[in-house]
């Protein structure tokens, strides 16, 4: 095995072998899918303060939503789940099914928006934060263009 010196460290280089190659194709493609999925939710404490001062507001009984136009090609969602609603289990578990909800939902661009989960919402099932998030997405018609209108017009 020939030797490299990589700033003159000398390492060994191990012969070509293509099931670690794809691996590293595989995980490098799985990578950039990652970062460009990352852009769909708000990451720094000032976008969160940002939207939650800025922004307009809707409320139900488990869900609060801020959104706040934005000007990207993309929307960009957070959520915000406080000790209240109870131990880590039961609020990553109602920030994974809100995730799942707005990840189906026809979302229109150019939007940040945050979702403030109320302590009641640790009781609620998918379909109920469903229909929750989509009743406020509608209220705040942040549906994509024409959506509403091809689900109510007959075919």
């Amino acid at each position: 095995m020939p030797a490299i010196n990589f700033n003159g460290i000398g390492c060994l280089m191990s012969d070509y072998h293509p099931v670690r190659s794809s691996l590293i194709k595989d995980s490098y493609a799985s990578n950039i899918r990652m970062s460009t999925e990352k852009k769909k939710y708000l990451t720094k404490p000032s976008q969160y303060a940002l939207v939650h001062s800025r922004g307009s507001s809707w409320s139900s009984n488990l869900l609060v939503m801020k959104a706040l136009p934005s000007g990207l090609d993309y929307y960009r969602c957070g959520f915000v789940v406080s000790k209240k609603v109870g131990k880590a289990v039961a609020r990553n578990r109602v920030k994974r099914l809100l995730r799942e909800v707005v990840r189906q939902m026809p979302i229109r661009p150019g939007w940040d928006i945050v979702f403030i989960a109320r302590p009641e919402a640790e009781k609620s099932d998918f379909a109920e934060l469903k229909s929750l998030v989509w009743r406020l997405v509608s209220k705040a018609k942040l549906l994509a263009e024409n959506y509403e209108e091809n689900c109510l017009s007959p075919n």
